[in-house]
């Protein structure tokens, strides 16, 4: 990951446009490409984005130019993040590692299982092909066929925010890029859905469904398994 806080000029434009005018921010490089600029507050939410996969292409001002450096990031969809820098007060890389991922915890965990094991909750007709479907950034929850057979991604939350619609979108990019699986479409499943999670997944092509687990619980029969 690379890390520089800069005063800079920040220009997005795509299905919208927007401009933050010069000021300091931390500008965040993932390793999977992915840029995003943050402010000194705001939590964990970044002032603008662009998510993997994009382009990173950096571009040195002229000499006489007050400016440093010209960032341009683009994406599959023609979408781009212009970032003038005008001066850069630090800028540092760490290693951070293959993260081990997030623990679910006992209630998501198992309202992953239930789904799995209930694939007519999406609708007639469905069957699962697996759960935890490696791509190359992480796992999508569960992977299934509906009842054309075309694949769907299914992204599993107790509670649907905007972070966890992002994810599934880097998921399906990617699982869309292989020609043997597209098209691969995706469902956002979660207990309680926010509003704007919501909305985000509508202009991602992105169904959201909003599960019961106390009636999925009423469907998963402890005499009927195992252990």
């Amino acid at each position: 990951m690379r890390l520089i806080i800069a005063r800079c000029q920040v220009d997005y434009a795509g299905r919208l446009s927007a401009h933050l005018p010069m000021a300091t921010r931390l500008i965040m490089v993932k390793a999977d490409g992915s840029v995003s600029v943050h402010a000194d507050d705001r939590a964990y939410k970044p002032l603008n984005w662009m998510s993997a996969p994009c382009r990173l292409t950096v571009s040195p001002e002229p000499p006489d130019s007050a400016l440093s450096e010209l960032w341009d990031v683009q994406n599959h969809d023609g979408d781009t993040l212009k970032i003038t820098i005008a001066e850069v007060l630090h800028d540092s890389s760490h290693e951070l590692g293959v993260d081990p991922g997030l623990q679910k915890d006992g209630v998501e965990a198992h309202l992953q299982v239930l789904l799995a094991e209930n694939p007519a909750t999406f609708g007639d007709g469905w069957t699962l092909v697996t759960r935890e479907y490696l791509t190359p950034i992480g796992p999508v929850d569960l992977l299934f066929r509906d009842h054309t057979g075309a694949y769907v991604a299914v992204e599993v939350k107790r509670r649907g925010e905007i972070d966890g619609v992002e994810q599934l979108t880097r998921y399906l990019a990617l699982m869309n890029a292989d020609p043997a699986m597209k098209p691969v479409r995706g469902v956002f499943a979660a207990q309680q859905i926010k509003p704007q999670a919501r909305t985000l997944a509508g202009t991602r092509g992105i169904d959201c469904i909003l599960v019961d687990y106390d009636l999925l619980r009423g469907l998963d029969n402890a005499e009927d398994r195992l252990f």
